[in-house]
Formats: structure tokens, C-alpha cells, sequence
């Protein structure tokens, strides 16, 4: 049986869950929220402060500073409760109120930008307030996700090695696009793979990331307002851009299924199936990476208000069963 003194040293990297029954289409879903910082943004964090501790930029009196939609600001919450940094993550008003009090309940300051900036949106005011912070003050030390190697080479070394152990055949990889860090880390991966692998990157729409035209974004994790520096489109075969509705709609029904995924797997999930459906492929071996779980979206995409406020009222509610089940 695994026994850990540490939280970062547990991550369930082998689980798939086969969603052909569900959407009629080959699928293999990686399910990467099965760690306590409960996404895929633990490799991420735990590489980059590894990495600055080997370099000596992290000392006893450092205080870690990010800019985070959620997840990563969870994983380094964690991280740094455990290694006795302090940690102050930059978010903003989207972020969950679920995922707010997780990094809270493990000691870090969370603030929160409420107001954009006029050419970067919320993440350009986010990551202004974070340089602003470390120009005040120099203990703090910035990580800085958008532009830290690490952020990739943990995908590099660590998630697509395990996709390929398990899928020798793959056809074709499926990869929500944030930071790009995840995405870069494994598209550079199967580039000089012993086969062919075509790298899809899942974006929602209203994300600059690819050129599209910013607009509202209700969901945090996926997409940006700003171009991730990350980000080497020759390694990218194809984009599908996601609507959030259709993000909800895709949890929903993998909820009624009894899986229980969050907004940033929806979005890759709904994508994947627009590509296999526009492609007519049922043969191809596919696989998709699943960034997250549910828990922190029960107020929001979960939430029966919300989301049918965001989907005109498109988004079935719970029925009462009409019959009394009888005990056993």
C-alpha cells in the first residue's frame, strides 16, 4: 500500500475511464483530478517549485505569488503548506467559491481582481497586481506559470510517457489548451514519438489563445485574454473551439452517468466529440486528458440556476421519481 508523508508524493496517474457507451464515440479519458490537490496542475506546481528551490531562488523567508484561475493556486497552496512557504494567489471574480476557500482552509492569501484590464482582461489585471506586489516587496517570488518552462517539461517527463505506456497504438490526443503547458509538454512529446499522434488542442470560445475574438468567459481554466508565451502552434495538427454551453451540457451528461468532472474536462470532452463526430472516426484510438473533477463547480455549472442562466434555460433540472423505492 502506498504510504506518503507528503501530499505532492500521491498522484493516480494510470485510471482511464471509456466513455464510448456514453457518447458513441472511442474515447479514453485520463482522469488527472485523483491527487489532493485534486487536478493535473499538481505536475505543474510541484515541478516549478522544485525547480526554484534547486536554483536557490525559494529560501526560508520567500513568500510564493501566483496568478491562478483555481487549480494551480490549489496545488501550490498545498505544496507550499506542506514545504512552510507562505503563498499568496492573484485570482479572479470567476474563480470558484469552492476552490477560494480550499486555498484559504490551507493557509494562503487569496486576491481577488474584479476589475480588467482594458487590453489584457483579467488576467492582464491579475498578472499586474502580481508585479506589482513583487516590485514592493522582494520576498515574494513570482513562478510565473505563463512563461516557466517547468510548466510544460512536467507534461514532458511525466503525463505523456503515461499515456503512451498504456496507448502504444494512439491515433489521435486530445489536450484542453490554458497556460499550454500541458499541452506543449506532451504535443513536444509524441512529436518524435516511434508513431505518428495527432495533437488536437481543445480551446473555449471567447479565448485568445489562437487568434480567436476575446469575449466573456463564465468558466475559469481554460482559454486566456492574453496569448500564452508557452504556446508553438507547429506542434498543434488541429483547434476546436468549445462554447460554454456546451460545456455544461457535456458535464451534465457525464454526471448522469455518475461521473463527476469539472468545467475544464467538460470543455476537452465536448470538443473531443465534436472532432471524432466532424471526422466520422469510430476506429481511431483516441485518449483526452480530464484536467479536473466536479467538487469545486457544485455551485456553479452544477449549481441548476447558474447554469441554466448560462444555457437559456437549457439545462434539464433533477426530476422526482415517481415512485417510492421499497426497502430491501
Amino acid at each position: 500500500m502506498p504510504v506518503i508523508s507528503a501530499p505532492q508524493a500521491f498522484n493516480e496517474d494510470d485510471l482511464y475511464v471509456d466513455l464510448e457507451k456514453i457518447f458513441d464515440y472511442p474515447l479514453f479519458l485520463k482522469c488527472e483530478g485523483f491527487n489532493f490537490a485534486g487536478s493535473i496542475k499538481l505536475k505543474a506546481a510541484l515541478e516549478m517549485v522544485e525547480t526554484a528551490e534547486r536554483d536557490g531562488q525559494l529560501t526560508p523567508d520567500s513568500v510564493l505569488i501566483e496568478s491562478s484561475s483555481g487549480n494551480l493556486g490549489v496545488a501550490l497552496s498545498m505544496i507550499a503548506a506542506n514545504k512552510g512557504y507562505r503563498f499568496v494567489c492573484v485570482t479572479d471574480s470567476r474563480c470558484n467559491p469552492a476552490t477560494k476557500t480550499m486555498m484559504e482552509a490551507l493557509g494562503s492569501q487569496v486576491h481577488i481582481i474584479t476589475d480588467p484590464d482594458p487590453a489584457g482582461g483579467l488576467l492582464g489585471a491579475r498578472i499586474n497586481h502580481v508585479q506589482a506586489l513583487c516590485a514592493r516587496d522582494q520576498r515574494y517570488v513570482w513562478l510565473n506559470q505563463y512563461l516557466n518552462p517547468s510548466n510544460s517539461t512536467a507534461h514532458y517527463h511525466h503525463t505523456a510517457p503515461a499515456i503512451a505506456r498504456q496507448f502504444p497504438n494512439l491515433d489521435v490526443l486530445f489536450i484542453g489548451a490554458g497556460t499550454t503547458g500541458t499541452l506543449m509538454g506532451c504535443a513536444r512529446y509524441f512529436r518524435t514519438w516511434h508513431r505518428p499522434v495527432h495533437v488536437v488542442a481543445i480551446d473555449t470560445t471567447g479565448s485568445v489563445t489562437f487568434g480567436g475574438t476575446p469575449g466573456p468567459r463564465m468558466i475559469p481554466g481554460l482559454g486566456t485574454s492574453i496569448r500564452p508565451p508557452l504556446l508553438d502552434e507547429t506542434y498543434i495538427d488541429d483547434v476546436i473551439h468549445v462554447n460554454e454551453t456546451d460545456t455544461i451540457h457535456a458535464c451534465h451528461q457525464l454526471a448522469r452517468h455518475g461521473f463527476l468532472f469539472g468545467g475544464s474536462t467538460g470543455t476537452v470532452v465536448s470538443g473531443a466529440i465534436t472532432w471524432l463526430t466532424q471526422h466520422k472516426e469510430h476506429n481511431l484510438t483516441a485518449a483526452a486528458i480530464a484536467p479536473d473533477l466536479g467538487e469545486r463547480y457544485l455551485q456553479t455549472i452544477y449549481q441548476p440556476t447558474w447554469a441554466q442562466n448560462l444555457c437559456d434555460n437549457d439545462i434539464p433540472t433533477p426530476q422526482s421519481p415517481t415512485t417510492t423505492p421499497q426497502a430491501a
